[in-house]
């Protein structure tokens, strides 16, 4: 589990094909990777994965055919920057919300608009995850957790302060980008349960 706090941001060093799908190698400088074991689970862009291998400032996560088709990993380019959360621990502070690191879909920035000192986004969602996103509830956007200002249709706004703009890749997004996109897993249950509780 992760918490959507961001703890740095690393630097594609690599992308290895292997037979299909690929390894990816991440220079992690900024991260205190003594915490992450092999083995360990890292959020990399919101995507869980687990580190095979270290080698100095850098660990290794293979990427299968699904996390590629079904993120934007298989985007990434060497030297793409990317976000960094290792996995939660025992004791550790839940500043964001509970994060899972299993995306749900690649949604697309649909526009920008400079909000006083932050930038507000909205971006445009598959129509049926719409029903998981909540205004004033929690979605992460590239492993970042941000509360939802507004929804309507297929899309849904938020605002990213200066200090998420500074130290996560979302300074960096432009209209038309791809993000990866996980709901709030308390939503995510509640509509399962709902699902097998029969009439009402």
């Amino acid at each position: 589990m992760f918490t959507g706090i961001i703890l740095a941001t690393g630097r594609v060093a690599s992308i290895t094909p292997t037979g299909g799908d690929l390894e990816l190698g991440i220079d992690a400088a900024d991260l205190d990777l003594a915490r992450v074991a092999v083995g360990d689970s890292v959020s990399v862009q919101g995507v869980c994965l687990t580190a095979t291998r270290k080698d100095g400032s850098c660990f290794y996560a293979d990427v299968s055919r699904e996390t590629m088709a079904k993120t934007t990993l298989g985007m990434l380019r060497p030297g793409a920057r990317v976000n960094l959360e290792p996995s939660l621990r025992a004791g550790d502070a839940l500043g964001g919300h509970w994060v899972s690191g299993h995306v749900d879909a690649v949604g697309t920035l649909h526009s920008l608009v400079i909000d006083a000192r932050s930038w507000r986004l909205e971006f445009e969602l598959p129509e049926p995850l719409m029903r998981f996103v909540a205004a004033k509830g929690s979605i992460c956007v590239d492993g970042v957790s941000l509360t939802v200002n507004n929804v309507a249709a297929r899309r849904f706004d938020v605002n990213i302060i200066p200090h998420t703009l500074n130290v996560t890749t979302l300074g960096e997004i432009k209209a038309g980008d791809g993000v990866n996109i996980e709901i709030d897993v308390v939503a995510r249950y509640i509509d399962r349960l709902m699902q097998h509780s029969g009439p009402r």
